[in-house]
């Protein structure tokens, strides 16, 4: 059966709202849940690196699993439908009941008590958004409208990032982290009740109806040598992904709480900040990714990872507000382009038959062990060169800027792997 050239108005609306309340939900558990856990429970960074390792590693587990279940279902409801529909419905029920692990009063409980709660947000929202939405999203697109879909998911991840930065800070002095909690719960369980069940899988391949291999042997594939010599280019892009994504995770967990408590600006005014770089961030990051694919997809992204740690360094060295606002822009702007570049480019390369299958690998480089091992090293860095302090009772340690500095050094590393992708084959210059 041939797909249909024109998205309808109908899955337009399902993918932009779907897309959107998915990504606020993912920037504030990247951003705001660290700074509950510090404000909330302890200081001490070791929990935050144990909480985004936790997340991480669940994250990419319940993708590799759903995503290969979503490629081999066969309901009445759909393919991707009930993964999408009940996911995002667990995900905000799981998002209003995290911030009650802060009855608990022994902290070690606690901590622990917080890493499950953000592990079970995490499947909720792995298993809806990371692996069924994202898989859907390519289903619905044949390769004219890829580029207007990929465009629209980017768009949705600026406008959710901007949001929750501008908002979420002010919104959390005005009436505290629970009430914050329980809105954003709400609007994710509405858009899965709306966008869930508007939504409709787009029709599969003729030589997809049936799963031929049994999915233990399916899953197993995931982890042969083979797959990976099948897919070099696609594997060289995934440790170009894990290496930058490892040098950003050094130091985002801790962004906020080193701004507050180092720097000493207020949730409100990294609101006002933080709103700003991302407005730029979109305005600079998204004709990059179109630009990428006119040009040369290498060298652009080369050239953004270049500026990005530049503007890491810089950001370490400068505290006032105009200051941080611009090198915050560099850092994450710069990131952001060479990331929508690289992921677009990964799209072109997935597999038809087995697209699900291969974001959850892509979840192992871009998820799982960046934000094991950055958390780790920002953990170990502010430990030891980080200012002693003492809030509610717990002993921890202030962020200082070396968190930054070494972060940017491991984003350069990241160079390496496209040194080793030929610079004229098809896949970098783009059709």
């Amino acid at each position: 059966m041939e797909r249909a050239t024109r998205l309808s108005p109908r899955s337009w609306f399902v993918l932009i709202l779907l897309a959107i309340t998915g990504q606020i939900a993912w920037a504030v558990e990247n951003s705001w849940f660290n700074t509950f856990v510090y404000d909330e429970l302890t200081p001490d960074p070791r929990p935050i690196a144990w909480m985004v390792a936790a997340s991480a590693i669940t994250a990419t587990l319940t993708t590799l699993l759903m995503g290969t279940l979503s490629d081999r279902t066969r309901s009445r409801w759909g393919r991707r439908k009930p993964f999408i529909l009940i996911g995002y419905i667990l995900w905000g029920v799981s998002t209003v009941l995290f911030p009650t692990v802060a009855y608990i009063r022994t902290t070690s409980i606690a901590v622990i008590m917080v890493i499950i709660a953000d592990a079970a947000m995490t499947f909720f929202g792995s298993t809806a958004n990371d692996a069924a939405f994202n898989a859907w999203s390519v289903d619905i697109a044949d390769s004219s409208q890829r580029g207007r879909v990929e465009g629209a998911l980017n768009l949705a991840v600026f406008l959710a990032q901007i949001i929750t930065l501008t908002a979420a800070g002010a919104l959390i002095d005005q009436v505290g982290y629970f009430t914050f909690f329980y809105v954003l719960g709400g609007i994710v369980i509405l858009a899965g009740l709306v966008g869930g069940g508007m939504l409709r899988d787009a029709p599969l391949p003729v030589e997809a109806h049936q799963p031929q291999k049994p999915f233990r042997a399916e899953f197993a594939e995931l982890f042969q040598w083979q797959t990976v010599t099948q897919n070099r280019t696609l594997f060289l892009l995934l440790l170009f992904i894990m290496l930058s994504s490892i040098g950003m995770q050094v130091a985002f967990p801790y962004l906020i709480i080193y701004l507050e408590n180092y720097v000493g600006i207020t949730k409100t005014e990294f609101s006002i900040v933080g709103g700003a770089v991302m407005v730029g961030s979109a305005i600079v990051a998204i004709p990059f990714g179109l630009l990428a694919d006119r040009w040369n997809k290498r060298r652009l992204i080369m050239l953004a990872i270049c500026v990005s740690a530049a503007g890491g360094m810089l950001l370490s060295l400068v505290q006032a507000i105009p200051l941080l606002a611009l090198t915050g822009f560099l850092w994450q702007a710069f990131s952001m382009a060479a990331s929508i570049a690289a992921v677009a480019w990964l799209k072109d390369l997935l597999p038809e038959e087995n697209r699900g299958k291969f974001l959850g690998i892509r979840m192992i480089f871009w998820i799982a062990i960046p934000m094991v091992l950055g958390p780790a090293i920002g953990s170990r860095l502010i430990q030891t060169w980080g200012i002693p302090t003492t809030l509610n009772g717990e002993a921890g340690f202030i962020p200082v800027p070396i968190i930054f500095q070494v972060g940017s050094v491991i984003t350069l590393l990241s160079l390496a792997p496209l040194l080793w992708i030929a610079p004229k084959t098809k896949e970098v210059v783009g059709d």
